[in-house]
């Protein structure tokens, strides 16, 4: 063989073993598709860059806080540090992602992001201007040094995804690399969004232990004042080293924030009534709808808000422990399901101005409600001929409707027959399982929050002869019992986006049932929820994407482990005036950290 052709041969070989080739080094990084926004874009739309800065903001939050570390199990978290709705706003994230977008992230503490056509690896590039509160440049082992920490200490959700990782190495001066054990089209945004502590000013050692000591983060704001249970208060940094990043122009516009706890909703009210607190997310229909009758409301000092979002509208509803015996006859759990009265609870407790919640992802393209399961769909479900029902299939599912009077005999006949079809009877002295056990539960709330709706529930219950029991319980024994799963039943809000991933894993995988403090409530391990999670992730394009998520969905529903309550069709802020915000409102909804108070 000639050498030309030898050598020719030789690197067609070596070229069939590399990796996949990098797709180059970008500004930003979509989970489908290219970002939106060009390496040039000035600001989020969504942010007004020319809002002034300056003054403070009271938030209020029920409840309470001994712990000011967002990241690990130990304690009660205080609210505004690493906060969804509040802001992330004493630890910056590699990347910020854009609340206008399914799941796109820009530049932040890494000015670039470099992964392949696989997402085999993902590669950051941290900006020089990138820096600690306290000074102290942010480095690539501060990154490594992170996510180690939070593999080893942090929530189990950390370990999960950390875990994912083959390998972590520095490149050059300013880089950092995480090679996965394998593809994962979402990991490398989940990495993205991971906060970055100091190596030099954390207390790796002690850091599982919740603690009261303000940490150091490279954030737009610093802690100031501590008062457990009572006051939380973060100042703007100065020196803040990201104010004039694209991703931050128009946000963090408070010199101070202060969070305000309340041991109850009746006091949170009357504070921002007085003027105490600047803004009140309103999730109580009475109170909307009844209770801004007030002069500051009448005279035009406090706005009433309504904002529509493209979110999907997540499960608020009752969740079953399947760990508990009772609870692991999926037949019980359906005939529950369809024994919750809403049209009476809406019309008499909630003034009509509720939704029925009908899937995880009601009110967007990724709901599987009245939609006939797709040729893709029936593929992706076909190893799992009893995962969902032939009606959640078809699209014909929907949860029964009373007649809203409370005593709809027809509705409460149609529960008893499906536990009847069950093996379930009620000889005279209450429901008995088909063991002759009675069936008896307690739900557990968080001090008197879903109160109401509980008793709605108990009530129906109770007239086909289940006992149900209410438990209300201390902030403090709520989240130790919800560690351990520790419950029967609790009441607890799934929330959704429009690019749901691996955070699915925590809440409904097999690997987080068993995992302490993880958000697998209902105690699911079912191989059809782990495959639906799989090709989710797995998904190239958007309709293979919205395929498998529909397909999740039915899952989930046939799987009856949640029974379905009602969501706000819209959401509801209001405002005392001098707190400003932006004329447009994202795909995601209002954006607190956008705001601003007038001079």
């Amino acid at each position: 063989m000639r050498p030309a052709l030898l050598a020719f041969l030789s690197l067609l070989l070596a070229a069939s073993t590399l990796p996949a080739a990098a797709e180059g080094a970008s500004h930003g990084i979509a989970m489908h598709g290219e970002p939106a926004l060009g390496p040039d874009f000035s600001h989020f739309a969504y942010a007004n860059p020319d809002a002034p800065k300056g003054g403070t903001i009271n938030y209020a939050m029920r409840g309470t806080f001994d712990s000011l570390n967002p990241f690990i199990v130990q304690g009660q978290g205080a609210s505004g540090i690493l906060d969804l709705s509040l802001g992330y706003n004493v630890f910056d994230s590699l990347m910020q992602r854009s609340m206008d977008e399914p799941f796109t992230l820009y530049p932040l503490l890494a000015k670039s992001v470099e992964t392949d056509a696989a997402r085999s690896f993902v590669e950051f590039r941290i900006d020089a201007r990138a820096k600690f509160s306290d000074g102290e440049p942010v480095t690539p082992d501060d990154v490594i040094f992170t996510f180690e920490l939070l593999r080893d200490k942090g929530w189990p959700r950390y370990a999960t995804t950390v875990k994912k990782i083959a390998a972590m190495e520095k490149v050059g001066t300013d880089g950092v690399r995480f090679t996965f054990g394998q593809p994962d089209r979402e990991l490398p945004l989940i990495l993205g969004l991971m906060p970055v502590l100091p190596k030099h000013a954390t207390d790796a050692e002690n850091f599982a232990k919740s603690s009261l000591k303000p940490m150091i983060g490279s954030g737009p704001y610093t802690i100031e004042t501590v008062r457990p249970g009572e006051l939380l208060t973060l100042r703007r940094d100065p020196d803040y080293w990201a104010r004039d990043l694209p991703s931050k122009r128009g946000v963090h516009n408070y010199d101070e924030i202060r969070v305000n706890y309340f041991r109850d909703e009746n006091a949170l009210f009357e504070a921002f009534k007085k003027g105490l607190v600047d803004v009140q997310i309103e999730a109580d229909s009475g109170r909307w709808t009844k209770d801004y009758n007030f002069p500051a409301v009448a005279d035009g000092r406090v706005v009433q808000d309504v904002f529509r979002s493209g979110v999907p509208s997540g499960m608020y509803g009752f969740v079953m422990n399947t760990r508990r015996p009772l609870f692991q006859d999926r037949a019980l759990r359906e005939a529950l399901v369809g024994l919750f009265d809403f049209e009476w609870a809406n019309a008499n407790l909630f003034n009509g101005v509720y939704a029925r919640t009908r899937s995880f992802y009601d009110k967007s393209e990724l709901s599987s409600f009245g939609r006939p399961a797709s040729e893709a769909e029936k593929a992706l479900l076909a190893p799992f001929p009893d995962a969902v029902t032939p009606q959640m299939m078809a699209g014909e599912w929907k949860p029964p409707v009373s007649d809203g009077t409370g005593r709809d005999r027809a509705f409460l006949k149609a529960g008893f027959d499906r536990l009847k079809a069950a093996g379930y009877t009620n000889p005279g002295d209450g429901l008995r399982g088909p063991d002759g056990a009675p069936v008896s539960f307690e739900i557990m709330l968080k001090s008197k929050g879903g109160e109401s709706i509980a008793l709605a529930w108990q009530r129906t219950l109770a007239s086909l002869g289940i006992t149900l029991t209410i438990r209300s319980v201390d902030d403090a024994q709520y989240q130790q019992r919800l560690i351990a799963h520790d419950f029967d039943c609790i009441v607890y809000a799934y929330s959704a986006s429009l690019s749901p991933g691996v955070e699915q894993v925590g809440r409904w995988g097999s690997a987080s049932r068993d995992a302490q403090g993880s958000l697998n409530h209902a105690g699911v391990a079912d191989p059809a929820v782990d495959a639906m999670i799989d090709a989710m992730l797995n998904a190239r394009d958007r309709g293979e994407f919205v395929d498998a998520v529909r397909a999740y969905d039915r899952v989930l529903l046939s799987g009856a482990w949640v029974v379905p309550l009602y969501h706000q069709p819209e959401q509801w802020v209001a405002r005392w005036s001098h707190i400003r915000r932006p004329d447009v409102t994202p795909v995601y909804g209002y954006q607190l950290t956008t705001w601003w108070r007038e001079p």
